[in-house]
């Protein structure tokens, strides 16, 4: 009786080890994409300088984790530094490289994670040419990663932000075929992340191309395969003018097929009738393992 107490105890003892090296071995993460809305003068009450506190406490509010942004201009990525003090980001400006035009920077947690690697290109057909305009794009569109270290776990991961072009339709296809060739290089298998505006409803070309299985580097729309789906089907409103029924969908968070989607959110809220930009942002949480 005493030899199969013992055996018992050193079973439960095992699966007690087994059971704390799995939840050790993953980790859970806050993700979110936000069109921000570049700060333009002719908003006037919606104006960035009155939205920006709290598009930073949304931001605080929601935990992100990993964070994809869009429309920044310099002023604004000051603005996002000193409110997001617990944040360092990758990104700069579109049109040269530096500081002038849009950024589309990615912002991660600085006590969470290290940068194994970082960088960004442009979507076009000289993508390491800083302020190259691609194919039939209206814009100068740009792409901002970073490989993440997860201090605590040891998990690795891609992520990686960016705006397609809001015109061309080559620019929108050709950015994806580039960004999903790129991801491929530089993931060497790691879980791979894909945030931004994207500029194309759920049932586009474009959308399709990211998810089709017949590519070896497909990723997953995080919505589709969500246990729980929160808020509206829809992400643009442009500050509430388009009506509800007509309102796109074409933000989106993308994961690789090693990365579980345990809910996504679409954060439609409003603060005395006043959007936090003129989309909403999206928030997901997922679990690596």
């Amino acid at each position: 009786m005493k030899n199969i107490s013992l055996l018992l105890l050193s079973f439960l003892a095992m699966a007690c080890c087994n059971i704390n090296k799995q939840v050790d071995s993953s980790v859970q993460l806050n993700v979110m994409t936000f069109n921000v809305r570049y700060d333009n003068p002719g908003d006037s009450l919606n104006n960035w300088q009155n939205r920006k506190e709290r598009v930073a406490n949304s931001i605080l509010f929601y935990d992100a984790d990993i964070l994809g942004t869009q429309e920044v201009l310099h002023n604004q990525m000051k603005d996002l530094k000193r409110l997001l003090p617990g944040y360092e980001s990758v990104g700069v400006g579109r049109e040269d490289g530096k500081e002038k035009g849009e950024y589309s920077a990615l912002f991660y947690k600085k006590e969470r994670f290290s940068v194994l690697d970082s960088g960004y290109f442009w979507l076009s057909e000289t993508p390491e040419v800083a302020g190259s305009r691609g194919w039939d794009g209206a814009c100068e569109r740009i792409a901002s990663w970073a490989k993440l270290k997860d201090k605590a776990s040891g998990n690795t991961l891609i992520a990686l932000n960016t705006h397609l072009d809001h015109v061309g339709v080559t620019a929108r296809r050709e950015g994806v075929k580039l960004i999903l060739d790129r991801l491929a290089e530089l993931s060497n298998d790691l879980p791979i992340i894909l945030m931004g505006d994207f500029n194309a409803k759920p049932e586009s070309d474009v959308i399709n191309q990211i998810t089709d299985k017949s590519n070896a580097n497909h990723l997953i729309d995080s919505r589709a395969v969500s246990p729980i789906v929160y808020g509206p089907s829809w992400t643009f409103h442009n500050f509430g003018r388009i009506p509800y029924e007509k309102r796109p969908l074409i933000d989106y968070i993308f994961v690789s097929k090693d990365v579980e989607v345990l809910k996504h959110g679409i954060l439609a809220e409003t603060e005395n009738k006043q959007f936090l930009s003129d989309h909403t942002p999206i928030l997901v949480r997922i679990q690596l393992q």
